[in-house]
């Protein structure tokens, strides 16, 4: 304890330990990821599969799998099945749709905050030379880095979320529009469904990605109302939700679907309009604060320096 306490000061113990910390963390992770398959389980899995079933598993599996991390689930995914569905469809809501991306977020965690950790350290014994004013702030100059990066994945895919949710919006009625033409001009529902998401391409991404996963299931011959109800559910939009269960209701009763995709669409276009006349009432309310706190300084200088001079003056 002298000694720690003489090369990096008063606070010499706490720093070892939070760098032997460190260490068995990194050792920990490495080890994890050289860590290799046990023979016992792979013995297992090849006597109770044949080379076809295994060859055929291979090439229906996403190119997006990635077996270090299906390794490693246990410790990537939470134990919790409904904590794990809700982290699972708040990443697809913000276009993460792989299979991986439950354990990538959980990684990009974990690795954030050892590298923060890290980062925190390193400016307390370099920057500070070791030195500090009082126990908190070296807890908050070592910890809080730690805190940041462990935190920064989850901002990063709420914000991702909201941007995702603003953009499907926005692009929703022209969808409508679009797909309401192609229906009245003879297409099914599927073709109408292509087509319009290669016509949203360039302006909204993430509507034609999913338009496009919707086609793609039903092609696959999934069913066609738990295909667009799970379309509902990924965007996580009012809109959307209430324009599937427009689309189902027809379906079920037979009814036309160009009727309703007409009325549904106008519906739509009048709640754009009145969305954009929201943002444009609300200006005028913003503009004042920001006017006032740029004019009214300016305009006390003007009117009361010169008195305030003459006060002065006639002081001296």
């Amino acid at each position: 304890m002298e000694l720690l306490t003489d090369i990096l000061g008063p606070f010499g113990p706490v720093i070892a330990v939070g760098g032997l910390g460190v260490l068995l963390i990194l050792g920990t992770v490495a080890m994890m990821l050289k860590q290799r398959e046990d023979p016992l389980d792979r013995l297992k899995r090849s006597e109770t599969e044949t080379p076809e079933k295994s060859s055929n598993k291979e090439k229906l599996r996403r190119n997006s799998a990635n077996e270090k991390l299906a390794k490693y689930k246990a410790f990537l995914e939470p134990k919790n099945e409904e904590e794990l569905a809700g982290l699972r469809l708040k990443l697809t809501q913000a276009g993460y749709q792989s299979r991986d991306a439950v354990r990538a977020f959980h990684l990009a965690q974990m690795l954030l905050g050892v590298i923060g950790l890290a980062g925190g350290v390193a400016y307390f014994l370099l920057a500070k030379g070791g030195v500090s004013q009082s126990t908190q702030d070296t807890l908050m100059t070592i910890l809080g880095p730690g805190a940041v990066g462990y935190l920064l994945p989850k901002y990063w895919v709420t914000r991702r979320v909201e941007t995702r949710k603003e953009e499907i919006t926005a692009g929703f009625p022209d969808a409508l529009d679009m797909l309401l033409v192609c229906v009245e001009s003879g297409q099914s529902l599927e073709q109408s469904i292509v087509r319009v998401a290669k016509e949203l391409r360039a302006s909204y991404p993430p509507l034609a990605d999913e338009l496009e996963i919707v086609s793609h299931e039903m092609k696959a011959g999934k069913d066609k109302a738990s295909v667009l109800g799970d379309m509902g559910e990924r965007c996580g939009v009012q809109d959307v939700s209430s324009f599937v269960t427009v689309l189902i209701q027809s379906t079920t009763f037979g009814t036309s679907i160009a009727d309703a995709l007409r009325v549904y669409a106008a519906e739509m276009r009048d709640k754009r309009v009145m969305r954009a006349e929201e943002k444009a009432n609300k200006l005028p309310t913003k503009m004042t604060l920001a006017t006032m706190m740029l004019t009214v300084p300016p305009l006390l200088i003007i009117l009361v320096g010169p008195s305030v001079h003459g006060i002065t003056m006639l002081g001296k």
